[in-house]
């Protein structure tokens, strides 16, 4: 029993640990899944390196062609898609 009684700090710590950090960095990860899953033709989008741009074409599951500038286009990995500024509506 005096074991046990022993525990029950780390034990608690833990919970707290679960509740403060781990949880609402899992929810942010399933946010920005979902984010980079919608991406679409025509969303002006920010990289994590800072740069603006619209998405010209989606390349597969991991890859977004970007039109920085008139004629200036980068492909970039959808991961480092760090904001959507706009968003296009769906085709009908």
């Amino acid at each position: 029993m005096e074991a046990f009684v022993q525990f029950v700090p780390l034990i608690l710590i833990f919970a707290i640990m679960w509740f403060l950090l781990i949880r609402p960095q899992q929810k942010k990860l399933k946010e920005h899944q979902a984010m980079v899953t919608a991406l679409r033709k025509g969303d002006q989008i920010v990289t994590q390196g800072g740069l603006i741009g619209k998405v010209v074409r989606v390349k597969g599951d991991d890859e977004v062609e970007v039109e920085l500038s008139e004629g200036v286009r980068v492909r970039v990995v959808k991961q480092t898609v760090a904001q959507v500024l706009s968003k296009t509506e769906p085709a009908s």
